[in-house]
């Protein structure tokens, strides 16, 4: 069965000043949220999880990426990118990395928005109301430090003990002044090899 979904929620802020100066460029910042209904609720351990995920995950993959892309205005203009997911009370961690962790669900925003890097991503468990962090990351360039960001946000009723919140985020820009570099002048400066980071 697919995902039964309460609710969706789309979050957008925009950030004009920082630091108490006037951003170069605006930061803006979007996050699609659905409210869900946890798949494995009332089935004590469920060792099999993957019947689930392939009924859920495309849906959901699918139906927040298009909310990502019409609030951007198109996948070309996402900069920065990434998942989260929070399970209720009454479920696992396991049930939000799920719905999350799974190709199925975010290869309909990697493709969408033209990305190579992973999707950074939280899975947690809480009540309603807990706090909902996306951690961002350049689409392309995981060690563009600019882009490091994160979506803060919480849904007032959600998740219910037997929810889950699923939720991708983006961004239109980086942090509008920063100034600590990138990962590639650390690893210079340490003596390691730029073109090929993930040795290190």
């Amino acid at each position: 069965m697919p995902a039964r979904i309460r609710k969706t929620l789309l979050h957008v802020e925009e950030t004009l000043i920082e630091g108490g100066k006037t951003a170069p460029v605006p930061l803006k910042m979007i996050a699609a949220v659905a409210v869900i209904e946890n798949p494995w609720a009332g089935q004590g351990f469920v060792e099999d999880l993957r019947p689930e995920i392939l009924d859920c995950a495309p849906g959901l993959g699918e139906l927040l990426t298009g909310m990502i892309l019409d609030a951007a205005g198109g996948g070309e203009k996402v900069e920065g990118y990434g998942k989260s997911a929070i399970t209720g009370v009454n479920g696992e961690v396991e049930h939000a990395s799920a719905l999350i962790h799974t190709l199925r669900f975010g290869n309909h925003y990697r493709e969408a928005v033209g990305a190579k890097s992973y999707l950074a991503f939280t899975n947690t468990r809480g009540p309603a109301n807990a706090p909902l962090h996306i951690p961002l990351m350049d689409k392309n360039d995981g060690g563009r430090r600019s882009h490091y960001l994160t979506i803060q946000l919480s849904v007032a009723d959600a998740p219910g003990p037997d929810e889950i919140v699923v939720a991708l985020g983006a961004s239109i820009g980086g942090r509008p002044h920063h100034r600590i570099g990138d990962r590639y002048q650390d690893l210079k400066e340490l003596g390691h090899d730029v073109e090929n980071p993930a040795s290190v």
